[in-house]
């Protein structure tokens, strides 16, 4: 058990290490990083965007912070969020062209940053590993 604990702290620890660097860039002055991950996730759905609730299983915030952040993301012009016709009692929620603009042109910077602050300390194999590890450890907890 005190591995697994070790191996979560390492790994929660490296990322904080990870989103702080991250954050100082000039590209999160507009944007914190928690705006720039919703507006990630939404970039990966379609025009028919995606429920609040499918959304916030993407996140690492409550339902009502989320949906506070959307309301000032609407207020940005950077999100769009109706009532779901097939849930009346649910939100969709989509980028606007203007989100979607603003997505693509952090992602190239998030991109570059990541890149550089991943390799510091991890080979290219490292990082292959890496991944193959946090989709496992993902999936296995998505199964339980």
């Amino acid at each position: 058990m005190q591995n697994s604990a070790d191996a979560w702290e390492a790994l929660f620890r490296a990322q904080v290490t990870v989103m702080r660097r991250l954050q100082r860039q000039p590209e999160f002055a507009e944007l914190s990083a928690r705006e720039y991950d919703v507006l990630f996730n939404l970039s990966r759905s379609d025009e028919t965007g995606m429920r609040l609730n499918e959304l916030n299983e993407y996140v690492l915030l409550t339902q009502s912070s989320l949906s506070r952040m959307l309301e000032r993301l609407e207020l940005k012009g950077l999100v769009h969020r109706w009532q779901d016709p097939q849930d009346l009692r649910g939100l969709r929620i989509r980028l606007t062209d203007r989100g979607r603009q603003m997505q693509v042109q952090i992602a190239e910077q998030f991109r570059v940053h990541v890149h550089e602050l991943m390799s510091a300390g991890l080979d290219p194999e490292e990082l292959r590993i890496l991944a193959r590890l946090a989709d496992r450890l993902r999936e296995a907890v998505n199964d339980l």
